[in-house]
């Protein structure tokens, strides 16, 4: 899907990948970020959102939690992160992203509160209960702060991903405000929910979810509590495009993520101000049965579309023609992706060491992927900065191919 569009936007991109994998700058098995193209998106997306009155925070995992990703970002102006987790927030804070947004989606574990409290010290905490609000509000009194919480709230009727459920009552928030403030260490400081916009295949929009009327409802009843100015988090397919129409349903938060790499599902579809800037990369392996075996370890493409039929460029050399597409069968959700497998019976006569390239929404951090970054793209002069693996730690390469 997205490597239709990394072909039309980022040519360049593309090549400059492949030129640096057959130099042995770039391993098989890659996560492989355009970080010019990078800072100019979240430019674009924070200098938008600022005009609306919104704030933003970098959701970095799909990429693997990449600090020269995280930096790109900084220099595009957005200085905050939300974190997925705590291993996200980490990584961020290493790499010099402040933590803006901590325990959304994945809540902090009561071993690790006293360490973001005092360590990481977000500028907002989600919480889903009783429980998880008290450990927050004592690991913040402990390290001398008082900790803006965020209350995750559901009703009947709103939309969770499995696995994604929780958070207060949202007849309720009223009452949860209250306790909230009543613990010593932490104050309520407004409201969230997942996801608020979600992209709908058969309009091809970008919709909201009835999360975002609840969101809605929610802040009415605080306002008429005389709670005024309270923090509205709307995260979900952030993209410039859609922030007026998040900003006017009385969101104050944003947390773009693959908008910052060009891959939301809308990008797929229509040519969006971001600019794609990420790309998979392998290699050919070796050949049976009438496939080119080519390594995996990354092809987690995120289910936001149907079963479709993938494809790759695969060649030596750099090159950006569709003459050298060819279609792959990617192993199953319940297999390991050790391999995908090309379809050498037509046209393109895969070579073992040829470069592929794949253009899909990843998920890198629950991969076991490298993550690499090239700059200088925009300039004619492509070279390889860190390559880390999903935690965001460098991971010796190519010192490891030449011990």
């Amino acid at each position: 899907m997205f490597l239709d569009v990394l072909i039309r936007r980022n040519p360049q991109f593309i090549e400059a990948a492949m030129a640096l994998h057959q130099n042995g700058e770039i391993p098989p098995n890659s996560y492989v970020l355009d970080l010019d193209t990078v800072e100019k998106n979240a430019g674009y997306f924070s200098a938008m959102a600022e005009s609306l009155g919104l704030k933003t925070f970098a959701m970095t995992k799909q990429v693997g939690r990449h600090s020269g990703f995280c930096q790109a970002v900084m220099r595009g102006g957005i200085d905050r992160s939300v974190a997925v987790d705590m291993d996200c927030a980490v990584a961020c804070h290493r790499a010099g992203l402040k933590t803006g947004h901590l325990g959304h989606l994945v809540q902090v574990p009561r071993g690790d509160a006293q360490f973001a409290a005092a360590q990481l010290q977000p500028d907002y905490w989600t919480v889903f209960s009783d429980d998880k609000a008290r450990e927050a509000a004592q690991a913040a009194q402990k390290a001398g702060r008082v900790q803006k919480l965020l209350a995750r709230i559901q009703t009947e009727g709103d939309t969770f991903y499995r696995g994604h459920e929780g958070g207060f009552a949202a007849k309720d928030i009223c009452a949860v405000a209250d306790q909230l403030d009543a613990l010593d260490g932490s104050e309520f400081s407004g409201i969230t929910t997942f996801p608020a916009l979600l992209f709908d295949l058969q309009s091809r929009a970008v919709k909201p979810t009835p999360n975002l009327e609840t969101l809605a409802r929610a802040s009415e009843a605080l306002a008429a509590a005389g709670r005024y100015n309270i923090e509205v988090n709307a995260p979900g397919t952030n993209s410039a495009v859609v922030l007026k129409a998040l900003a006017e349903a009385g969101a104050t938060q944003c947390e773009p993520g693959n908008a910052l790499h060009g891959t939301t599902p809308l990008h797929a579809l229509e040519d969006l101000p971001e600019e794609p800037a990420v790309l998979y990369l392998s290699e050919v392996s070796h050949h049976h049965g009438g496939n080119a075996f080519c390594f995996g370890g990354g092809l987690y493409i995120d289910p936001v579309f149907p079963k479709y039929d993938v494809q790759a460029i695969v060649s030596k050399e750099p090159t950006r023609s569709r003459d050298c597409l060819a279609s792959v069968e990617i192993p199953d959700y319940s297999a390991i992706d050790y391999y995908g497998m090309i379809d050498a019976t037509g046209a393109v006569k895969p070579k073992a060491g040829d470069t592929v390239i794949f253009g899909f929404r990843g998920q890198a951090f629950v991969t076991r992927a490298n993550v690499v970054g090239i700059s200088g793209i925009s300039t004619g002069t492509p070279r390889v900065g860190s390559i880390e693996n999903a935690f965001g730690q460098p991971i010796g390469w190519p010192e490891r191919a030449l011990s």
